[in-house]
């Protein structure tokens, strides 16, 4: 306490008294409590703890024990022997009595801090339930034999705990919340045969009633096994399969949130850790479950009652402000995405907190305000329970208990002490009271929009929707009846129905003033048929604002993003996640993020999350453009970059999948090779991918698995299934399309190339165009010096000698060929990719430079993208610093324009402009300073 703060003199007698009990109890060691060190120990204990002092009496040896080394070793637990039936609930009473006072020793003394008690108390819980159940096991498998499932395995009982024992943060004279289940059913196998149920019901009995009974000793751990499936009126041991059959059919928002904390504790703790696996699904959902909202305020409405009924405004765990609000308002976000983000499933609430906090869910002074608050909570929690061992939350009335308590924890007075709760209590009131609140905070929106909504199918007129602003208002009505007449919108539940009527006229008032109004509502109208086969993200839109908010933005700006969210809603969470408004992950990052994919075990699964992290990353990028947020160029590379990571991660699996069916070949090599766009870091949104395979292996290598290939024929399948993998549809979608053609030979070539003969092509036979596609080519993903071994063949094809007319005609012939096929330009537009002094101009141009001069500069031969390239050049003194910067800016604005193009569906075809005409007149004279003919043909 401060060393100026005075104990008051009705304190004093306390600790007087406690040393002369404790004295008395010593007997001939009585002199070690009055030296000045220990007195002022047991002082301190003397004053926060009855119940220490009264173990410390009647367990003298424990005293000795903590005096010399402050209980810095946990106390041994005690062996419970057949022999001593017994004796049994004694030891174990003692053993808790001991253990526990350790911790208020520790504790109040400061050499342990609040993490460091909860600690210790979920550690003493677990011991004694892991020793009693041990005991336990041994004499019922002499009276009943082992319970075996049908095929003569041995079946086990788990014990489950939940609350705080399971979240590893149990209060110092908490009840322990088990549930009981067993893996299989079965019979016992001794002279007097139990049926598992029965078994495993007494077996648990057994185990409570050892804990839980009061006798002489007091009790070991207080028992509650209300929380198991159908309550009290439920059997007290399930079998795993009627658990999972009572949650799929009857599962509660209440008990997602106690099994959320739920861990195997003792019994068979491997079969325990596999059937929370199992019950991940219905803990957390998948998708965004923002309707958790709904149950989490439905119990809060219940507690609140229940404090205002039992007048418990001064219950720091159930009243506003206390315990269990931290608790909800982490688990309430936990459950929402946990779903979605495997690290925020976490039982302990400090951590839970902190990965909310790194996942933006959570502001981090809130995350820390609230921390301190738990923490500041919990330590007043066990000191008023450590007080007499009482399983307590109420704040004391009385007086001298206030005192004991305020200078127990350093506190002036009772005043000081009630100040800081009260400032702990009023952020954590706050932080709850505005997740509870969300719902509220939804834009006004116009009466008759909202009336014209509600009487919809057979009422409401058109001229509403005129007269808020829709200029095609009959075809925007006549689509919203089809709507509500729909079956989707006709089984809705009615509090689903409830969300979408406050959902749906915000969506209509934000369409109207859309350039495309028509178009905007039918996209809507596609996106809410799709989710409302998931309500839960009906919930999100109707409890987050600002996603709605979101929504109407992207869905009258961008038809392809649109359409990307209606066809896979889990992208909704992209439009709240707060990293999506914060800086884009980099390549280690992407990397990392394609590789988590890894890690979900078989192929199905791993495809799916794979799918799923592209999916949301390529989404936030296009977000990022949309916003105009970064340039068109950085969001070009860090797609290509995307698509880098996943076909790193394909190939992978490709090769695991061929390693297992026809083993490896030894000393092999293979490599993917990204051309075009990909190569050239310059992809675009929903482009699909040029790839080209190489492989280098001896040339009677086969593999070495139980049905062998040669290699030709081994790499040949890999290729196959990387493209394969790349197309599988999953739930999410594709992962990419993929283009193979420009291999040497095109469509007529093999699949995938040795090295030595894809060396003589580029040496032999490759056209003048397939050397042009050879600069943006670079390696993706494979073995690294294979990559290098391509690396030095794409030199010798690129850095040879050639003569500059003949290089020349071929450049303008091929493109002159091009733009007669495909060229597109006209009067809709000018074709941003085709058209004269587009991009394929500007590509062609730096192909030939770097065909043309690369065997005297071989710094062109480095870089791939555009940018790049142009700045070699320039360097290189080919291009002059003016004309490269003019190229540079050309080249960004035709990738912003084309961008902007397919993230609205349009075709890159746009009006002339005089950014346009600047951009193509930049183009078109340096194809004219190169001495190339004139690029119309």
């Amino acid at each position: 306490m401060p060393a100026d703060a005075a104990v008051p003199s009705d304190l004093e007698a306390i600790p007087a008294r406690a040393l002369a009990r404790l004295r008395e109890a010593l007997a001939n060691d009585a002199g070690r409590a009055d030296a000045p060190a220990a007195a002022g120990r047991l002082r301190r204990v003397a004053l926060a703890s009855d119940f220490a002092i009264d173990t410390l009496v009647r367990q003298p040896q424990l005293l000795l024990r903590l005096l010399d080394d402050d209980g810095q070793a946990p106390l041994p637990p005690p062996a419970l022997r057949a022999e001593d039936r017994a004796g049994w609930g004694a030891a174990l009473r003692r053993y808790r009595a001991a253990a526990s006072t350790r911790l208020v020793w520790r504790d109040v003394l400061g050499l342990d801090d609040v993490d460091d008690t909860l600690a210790g108390a979920t550690r003493l819980a677990d011991g004694c339930l892991q020793l009693a159940l041990a005991a336990l096991e041994e004499e019922f498998a002499a009276r009943h034999g082992v319970v075996r499932a049908a095929s003569g395995a041995p079946v086990r009982l788990v014990v489950f705990g939940l609350g705080k024992l399971g979240g590893e943060e149990l209060n110092f004279s908490s009840d322990v919340d088990l549930v009981y289940g067993y893996a299989e059913e079965g019979e016992s196998d001794g002279t007097r045969p139990l049926a598992a149920e029965q078994y495993f019901a007494r077996l648990g009995q057994a185990l409570a009633r050892l804990l839980d009974e009061i006798t002489a000793d007091g009790f070991c751990h207080r028992v509650d096994l209300r929380l198991r499936p159908f309550g009290s009126a439920g059997r007290v041991a399930l079998s795993f399969a009627a658990m999972e059959q009572y949650f799929q059919r009857e599962g509660r928002d209440w008990e997602r949130y106690a099994w959320q904390k739920a861990r195997p504790v003792a019994g068979d703790l491997d079969a325990g850790a596999r059937f929370l696996d199992a019950l991940r699904p219905f803990v957390y959902r998948r998708y965004l479950d923002y309707g958790a909202l709904d149950g989490l305020r439905g119990m809060k409405a219940a507690i609140a009652a229940e404090v205002a009924r039992k007048e418990l405004e001064d219950d720091i765990k159930r009243g506003a402000g206390g315990i269990r609000e931290i608790e909800f308002l982490a688990q309430v976000l936990q459950l929402i995405r946990g779903g979605h983000e495997p690290a925020l499933r976490e039982r302990r609430l400090q951590p839970a907190l902190r990965a909310l906090r790194d996942a933006r869910q959570i502001p981090a002074d809130s995350a820390e305000a609230l921390s301190a608050a738990y923490r500041f909570l919990r330590r007043l929690e066990n000191r008023l329970q450590m007080l007499r061992d009482a399983q307590t939350h109420l704040l004391p009335a009385e007086p001298l208990e206030r005192a004991r308590i305020a200078h127990g924890l350093d506190f002036r007075d009772w005043d000081a002490l009630q100040r800081e709760l009260r400032a702990h209590r009023g952020r954590v009131a706050g932080e709850f009271a505005a997740l509870l609140a969300q719902r509220r905070q939804q834009p006004a929106v116009d009466s008759d929009i909202a009336g014209y909504w509600r009487a919809l199918p057979e009422g409401g007129q058109a001229a509403v929707l005129e007269a808020a602003g829709f200029a095609e208002a009959q075809p925007v009505d006549a689509a919203l009846r089809d709507f509500v007449r729909s079956p989707s919108v006709r089984e809705l539940s009615d509090g689903a129905r409830e969300r979408l009527d406050r959902v749906m006229p915000v969506l209509l008032q934000a369409s109207a003033p859309a350039e495309r109004p028509l178009l905007a509502v039918r996209r809507l109208l596609a996106l809410v048929h799709n989710i409302l086969r998931r309500v839960s993200y009906l919930a999100l839109l109707d409890e987050q604002p600002q996603a709605l908010a979101r929504l109407i933005d992207l869905v009258t700006r961008s038809a392809f993003l649109a359409e990307r969210v209606a066809a896979h809603p889990l992208l909704l969470d992209e439009l709240l996640d707060a990293r999506a408004e914060g800086p884009l992950p980099q390549r280690a990052e992407l990397d990392a993020a394609c590789r988590a994919a890894l890690k979900r075990g078989d192929l199905e699964a791993v495809l799916f999350a794979l799918n799923e992290t592209r999916q949301a990353l390529s989404f936030r990028v296009a977000l990022a453009t949309l916003d105009g947020r970064q340039p068109a160029q950085d969001s070009a590379r860090q797609l290509a970059w995307l698509a880098d990571a996943v076909v790193a991660v394909v190939l992978e699996l490709a090769q695991r999948e061929l390693r297992s069916a026809h083993g490896g070949i030894e000393g092999a090599r293979f490599a993917v090779l990204g051309y075009g766009s990909l190569g050239g870091e310059e992809l675009g949104i929903g482009s699909d991918l040029d790839l080209v395979f190489l492989y280098d292996a001896a040339g009677e290598a086969q593999s070495d698995g139980a049905r062998p290939l040669d290699a030709t024929r081994w790499f040949a399948r890999l290729a196959q299934k990387i493209v394969a993998l790349l197309g599988t549809a999953t739930g999410p979608g594709r992962l990419y399309d993929v283009d193979i053609r420009l291999r040497p030979d095109g469509a007529s070539g093999l699949l995938v190339s040795s090295l030595a003969s894809y060396d003589e092509y580029q040496r032999e036979r490759a056209w003048t165009w397939e050397h042009q596609a050879l600069v943006r080519a670079r390696c993706l993903a494979g073995d690294d010096s294979l990559c290098r071994d391509f690396g030095q063949v794409r030199r010798a094809a690129l850095a040879r000698v050639r003569d500059p007319a003949e290089l020349r005609a071929d450049v303008a012939k091929m493109r002159a060929r091009m733009r007669a096929e495909l060229d597109r330009s006209g009067p809709g537009g000018f074709d941003l990719k085709q058209g004269e002094g587009g991009l394929v101009d500007l590509e062609f141009m730096l192909q030939y430079l770097v065909l043309r001069e690369a065997h005297a500069h071989p710094a062109l031969l480095a870089p791939r993208a555009t940018p790049a390239l142009l700045q070699a050049a320039c360097d290189a003194g080919l291009l002059a610093a003016a004309t490269a910067d003019a190229l540079v800016q050309a080249h960004a604005t035709l990738l912003a324009l084309g961008l902007e193009r397919t993230l609205d569906r349009r075709p890159r075809l746009v009006p002339e402009s005089e950014p346009l005409a600047a951009t193509r007149a930049a183009i078109q004279q340096a194809w004219r300073d190169l001495g190339l003919p004139g690029s119309s043909g």
